[in-house]
Parts: C-alpha cells; sequence; structure tokens
C-alpha cells in the first residue's frame, strides 16, 4: 500500500536552518516485540515489525531502516531487539553492521531499550538528539511528518526534556494513549499536563470532545543527555556500574555487561516511566496523519476501504453480503465469506482467526493466553 508509511525508530539528528547536520544524526530502531495482537499473523517465532503484511517487498522493519537510511549513515543506525530475533535483523538487515545491533537477553518494555540505547549513544556523541519511535504506525504525509521530526529535534537540542509528538483523534479510540496539553511553551508545543493510557470508550469520547488531548503516537525526542540522566533516576543503577567498572568505553564490554544484567531491569515503557509523571515533558501539535498498527482494529481504521466498506489486506477473497471487515489470508489460499459484517478474519500457518472487530486488542491476547494454555507454544 503506497499510501502508508511504516516506521519503528530511534533518530538522532541536529537541524540548522539550512540543513540537518548529519554528523550527529544517530538511529536506533525497536525490532524486539512479539506483536501478538496481531496474531495469528505475527508470531512470536516471527513478528510482526519482520512480516511484509501488505505485499510491499519489504517487512515493516526494512520500511523503517530504509526511510532513515535516505536521512543517516547506516553506520550510524542501530537495532534493538531481543537474542531471538537477532539473526532476523541480521537477514533482513544485511548492510547493517554487526555491533549496531543491541541483543538483549530477556522480553522488557521500552525505558530499558531506551536507557541502553542513550548510554551507547552519549558516548559515540555527546550532542546527540534521540526520536523513539514503535514500528507500528502507518505516516499519510511524509513530508509533514519529516519537517515535525526536524523541528522536534530542534526543540530537543536545546531543551532537556521529552517531547512527544501527538495528532488529533479522529475517533474515540480506547487502544490509544491520550495527552492532556497543558501550558504553550512555544507555537504548537506544549508542557504536558496529564496522560492516559489506554482509557475506556467513555472517556475516550470525553477526551476527543474537549479538544485537549490528542493522541500519543509513540514518537518521543530527547537530547542523549537528558534521556540517560532520566534513566538513570528511573532504572536501577545497570549502565552506572557498568561506567564505574569500566572508566574506558569498550562497546564489547559494554554488550557483554548488558547481557549479564538486563534481567535487573523492571518491565517499563516509556509512558509508565515518564510520560505519567509530566516533569518535564511537552507534546508537539502534529498533522502528518498517524495511526497505530499494532492491531487490526487499528489497521482497519487506518487503511483505505473497498466495497462495502471492506479491507482486504494483500489476499485472495471472494465477498457477498459482506461489509466492514478486515481479511489478511495467507498466499496461495482463497477466502470465500458470505455474511459477514463488522469481523477480523486472518488466516496463518495452522490458525484461523474470526472475531469481532471493536476492541480487537483485548480480545485477541485473551485467544492468545487461552491457545498457548490449551494448545501450546506451537499456535502462538
Amino acid at each position: 500500500m503506497a499510501d502508508l508509511k511504516f516506521f519503528y525508530t530511534f533518530v538522532c539528528v541536529n537541524y540548522t536552518s539550512d540543513k540537518m547536520n548529519t554528523n550527529n544524526n544517530y538511529c536506533l530502531i525497536l525490532a524486539g516485540g512479539r506483536g501478538l495482537r496481531l496474531w495469528p499473523y505475527s508470531r512470536m517465532s516471527f513478528p510482526k515489525q519482520f512480516v511484509d503484511f501488505f505485499g510491499v517487498g519489504r517487512s515493516q522493519l526494512q520500511q523503517t531502516f530504509d526511510r532513515f537510511a535516505q536521512l543517516i549513515d547506516t553506520s550510524h543506525i542501530f537495532v534493538s531487539t531481543n537474542e531471538s530475533y537477532a539473526d532476523i535483523v541480521r537477514n533482513q538487515l544485511p548492510e547493517l553492521p554487526s555491533e549496531n545491533i543491541l541483543v538483549e537477553p530477556i522480553y522488557r518494555s521500552t525505558a530499558p531499550s531506551v536507557a541502553w540505547a542513550s548510554h551507547r549513544i552519549l558516548r559515540l556523541c555527546a550532542d546527540a538528539n534521540i526520536v523513539v519511535t514503535p514500528s507500528d504506525q502507518a505516516i499519510q504525509k511524509e513530508d509533514a511528518f519529516q519537517r515535525d521530526i526536524i523541528r522536534g529535534l530542534e526543540f530537543v537540542s536545546r531543551t532537556d526534556g521529552m517531547l512527544t509528538l501527538g495528532v488529533k483523534p479522529t475517533r474515540p479510540e480506547p487502544g490509544y494513549g491520550y495527552i492532556q496539553m497543558g501550558k504553550e511553551v512555544e507555537n504548537d508545543v506544549f508542557a504536558v499536563q496529564s496522560f492516559t493510557e489506554k482509557p475506556d470508550r467513555e472517556f475516550a469520547q470525553m477526551f476527543m470532545k474537549s479538544g485537549e488531548f490528542y493522541w500519543n503516537t509513540g514518537l518521543f525526542l530527547l537530547n542523549a543527555r537528558f534521556a540517560f540522566k532520566r534513566f538513570s533516576e528511573l532504572l536501577p543503577p545497570v549502565l552506572r556500574q557498568y561506567d564505574a567498572e569500566n572508566p574506558q568505553f569498550d562497546i564489547h564490554k559494554e554488550a557483554a555487561f548488558i547481557r549479564k544484567n538486563f534481567p535487573l531491569y523492571p518491565n517499563l515503557s516509556i509512558e509508565h516511566g515518564i510520560l505519567e509523571s509530566t516533569n518535564d515533558v511537552y507534546v508537539m501539535q502534529c498533522h502528518f496523519g498517524w495511526a497505530d498498527l499494532g492491531t487490526w482494529h487499528g489497521m482497519y481504521e487506518t487503511m483505505r476501504k473497498g466495497e462495502k466498506d471492506n479491507v482486504v489486506i494483500d489476499s485472495d477473497v471472494i465477498l457477498e453480503d459482506s461489509s466492514n471487515n478486515i481479511i489478511k489470508l495467507a498466499k496461495g489460499k482463497l477466502g470465500v465469506i458470505n455474511g459477514l459484517d463488522g469481523f477480523i478474519v486472518v488466516e496463518k500457518d495452522n490458525v484461523l482467526l474470526i472475531c469481532k472487530k471493536e476492541d480487537s486488542s483485548a480480545k485477541v491476547r485473551k485467544y492468545v493466553n487461552e491457545v498457548r494454555l490449551k494448545k501450546g507454544d506451537g499456535f502462538v
């Protein structure tokens, strides 16, 4: 789908009035998630960031790398992933230096990943700025997106704080985070007054109507010095212990130390660790056209609708008396569907999922847990 833009990245850039200074640009692509909200097409052994959902010939990870390789030297691009997926990263990004893959030995949320990345980047570039972004996003207006990224990086280059990019809600979506804007600190940039992660639909409706709340895109910008300082305050002193024991920085020693000590970190997200505190946190109003592609319902809302508002993703399907569905089938399979309205129909390998589309994230998570208990990991 040419109109969909996929993006899961940390980018480090400096911006001048004429052009970006690429000397200070770094990128960390987060690629360690298991992607089970898009089960059964996304599996634990091969999750969504490595999947070419739309038949364009490039996975979400590869599309992200392609986008930022146009702005950032590939030697400055890093990928953070779980050790289970390190070989997949190497296979999909052969141009990436092997030492640029940050391999985590255990699943943790985004805060520990950012802590390690900021430690590494800070020692390579003391004036670095970092953009944090997930992989499962659609960006409709790439030019506007890049302008907002550049402007945001300029803001954090002179501000010790975290900037999140917010977009105006288009529907009362309970699966997203909502940022309440406070005092305006400069044009379109506001202090964050409050943050609510995945509210009930009733509250999402209230937030949308108020005009004070923007969706959290999961795109966070901050300079490396502030990032390392804040995460050092928030997390156990794993990397500070490394620094104390190793006055001279060494990438290989750092990686070995992290492999041994990474399990000491809690399972903490950036949202819960920093955004909810609202201290030194800002939001910029953005208009680049955004949607989360982390759930089937979110993907349906984002994509261009076909006849009777069906969304068929790179699949061979015959539909009759069916509407408002999202359908994704494996290659070589034909689906004949009659009489469905508002359903998810997804088939991959040994699993077929058919369920109502509304609030599918919780439903899919429930089914994944049930299937794992009853049938084992081979179905998950």
